[in-house]
């Protein structure tokens, strides 16, 4: 039986805010229209709009293979980031944060946009499988402050479009097989945040 992620506040699941962070050559955008085999993306994430979870995030792919690391900072750290105070980072015992400190301080990482979605999840327990129902995907336009209260976001998919993806460990099971039938659809990458990068360039003059 699937049953709904326990985070989700409603049907519609949980919302999910990121603010990305790419170099001065955009070469995290680049990269990935590009199909480059090893690529990584920075990002700060918030959940349903709260500042009780703020996570450091970097996303790594090696061609198919994409690692996921995570580190949680709180609402002061997150500001001092914003403004530019982020030598703090090099202080925490993380290699992702002193990473990020790096990629802020000596590669000119900065901020590029800000996603968001509603994300509609479900498990099942055999085979740790995942699956997942990314909608109203939007980008914001006119601020890089994930808590700012006039963001203004535009909408970067057409409801009623849906990215759905499924991820498990070792076999995806039969019974999960025979639901979505993905002998049926043609496998396909996409990118949130270069989809929402192609709105935020119409807004932000660089």
């Amino acid at each position: 039986m699937l049953l709904m992620d326990p985070n989700s506040v409603s049907l519609d699941g949980y919302c999910i805010r990121s603010l990305y962070f790419d170099g001065m050559h955009d070469h995290a955008l680049h990269d990935k229209n590009n199909g480059v085999f090893g690529r990584e993306k920075y990002r700060i994430r918030i959940y349903n709009g709260k500042d009780d979870v703020i996570a450091v995030e970097r996303k790594s792919k090696r061609g198919d293979f994409v690692n996921k690391e995570s580190f949680r900072i709180n609402r002061e750290e997150y500001e001092l980031i914003r403004s530019g105070s982020y030598d703090f980072l090099q202080k925490k015992n993380s290699p992702l944060m002193r990473d990020f400190y790096i990629a802020l301080s000596h590669r000119a990482f900065r901020p590029t946009a800000i996603v968001e979605y509603w994300r509609e999840a479900y498990v099942y327990e055999y085979g740790n499988v995942r699956i997942t129902f990314d909608k109203k995907l939007s980008a914001g336009v006119n601020s890089y402050d994930l808590f700012d209260s006039n963001l203004v976001l535009e909408e970067a998919i057409a409801v009623p479009q849906t990215i759905m993806e499924v991820k498990f460990d070792a076999f995806l099971p039969d019974v999960i097989r025979n639901i979505i039938q993905p002998q049926s659809h043609h496998r396909s990458s996409i990118s949130k945040y270069v989809i929402c990068r192609e709105v935020n360039v119409k807004h932000f003059k660089e």
